[in-house]
């Protein structure tokens, strides 16, 4: 197929592009947080606290403001 014979030049040209490249040195890092992730958890929302601090008219809607970038 196409794509295959086109796979196989591009990885090997890949291949003759990485043997020119010099040996280096492995980079030592001064602080241990390397990679480091944080616990994934869903946080609490209030929507009544965001509906307390909003501009509401006489049938309850929401009233906000038009965005300035908007004709």
């Amino acid at each position: 197929m196409k794509i295959e014979k086109e796979a196989e030049i591009i990885l090997e040209k890949f291949s003759k592009a990485l043997e020119n490249i010099s040996e280096l040195e492995e980079t030592h890092y001064i602080v241990d947080n390397i990679n480091l992730t944080r616990e994934d958890k869903a946080e609490e929302k209030d929507p009544e606290k965001i509906l307390r601090n909003s501009n509401i008219d006489e049938d309850g809607n929401l009233i906000a403001e038009k965005g300035k970038w908007v004709r």
